[in-house]
């Protein structure tokens, strides 16, 4: 394995370069003008290769803890959902303190973690090692299990994203949850964060399950429909990057609609960050002092409305 290079050693590329990368993970390109692309940007001592790896996955160099973590309880669980696609897959983490040998395992509250539009990647399955960590027990579900799940390549899970029947794995997230609730070792308080895709879902979530859900933390995703905002009793607190324009530009009137109904919320807008920001594994869009501060507030948010 290559040793990635240091961050403060690494060419910064113009942000016309990050969005080709958004374009082609969200599947508005595909690979070859992807390339095309990387290729005129390779100018001014700039290497193809080094563009390549500034913009793509490196899901090794951007783990915090890792599977084999002795502070951790992992396993694989499979969800029944009659409404969705049948089943769903997904990665379940609990904190080893809670799971005694000689005790009933600990009640916790439970956070749903859900993917971008790629499906279940190392990156996500980290975020829920995160969250175990922070005490709570998480389940980061793969939207693309009915087509055999995460292939291994952000790419090709793209691929596989856009043949899956959106409505069926909108209700797959929705068994997940229910399935983290129920749980005998869940305190029956469970809260939902999501990237892009899973941000949006994660608004979808707080709409669909009302009471059944105590607070929701949507990075860069979508917000509900102005007339659903009513429905939801979750707290919201809402993270946008201030260059991911679109998104951030539906920030207002989301938390208008939501002062309207009465629902607890926070939003913000990272100076200087772009879509994705959160994510450690993609390094050119990497925001650290956004990630941290961002990731300090959702635990702090879980605390106060899943824990709390």
């Amino acid at each position: 394995m290559e040793t990635p290079t240091p961050e403060s050693n690494r060419p910064r590329l113009p942000g016309a370069a990050i969005e080709l990368y958004n374009l082609f993970i969200h599947g508005e390109i595909g690979r070859r003008e992807f390339m095309e692309g990387v290729q005129q940007f390779a100018t001014g001592g700039l290497a193809v290769a080094a563009i390549l790896e500034a913009l793509l996955p490196n899901y090794a160099a951007g783990q915090q803890v890792s599977k084999t973590d002795d502070r951790i309880h992992a396993s694989y669980q499979t969800v029944p959902s009659p409404n969705g696609n049948g089943s769903i897959r997904g990665y379940f983490v609990r904190p080893a303190s809670a799971d005694s040998r000689d005790a009933k395992p600990a009640k916790l509250p439970g956070i749903l973690v859900v993917h971008e539009n790629r499906g279940l990647n190392p990156h996500i399955e980290d975020i829920a090692r995160r969250f175990a960590l922070a005490n709570f027990m998480a389940f980061a579900p793969d939207g693309l299990t009915s087509l055999g799940g995460f292939p291994g390549d952000d790419y090709k899970g793209g691929q596989l994203f856009g043949k899956v029947d959106g409505k069926k794995m909108a209700e797959d997230m929705v068994a997940s949850a229910l399935w983290l609730k129920s749980r005998e070792d869940c305190t029956g308080k469970i809260g939902v964060t999501g990237f892009c895709y899973g941000g949006s879902i994660s608004n979808t979530l707080a709409v669909r399950l009302g009471a059944d859900l105590s607070a929701a933390a949507p990075f860069y995703g979508g917000p509900p429909p102005k007339d659903d905002v009513a429905k939801i009793k979750a707290a919201i607190l809402v993270h946008h990057g201030e260059k991911d324009t679109r998104l951030a530009g539906t920030w207002p009137a989301y938390d208008e609609a939501l002062k309207a109904a009465g629902v607890p919320h926070e939003g913000y807008i990272y100076p200087g960050a772009v879509h994705g920001f959160n994510c450690d594994a993609t390094p050119e869009r990497y925001n650290k002092p956004a990630a941290d501060l961002a990731w300090q507030r959702t635990v702090d948010w879980f605390n106060k409305y899943v824990r709390g």
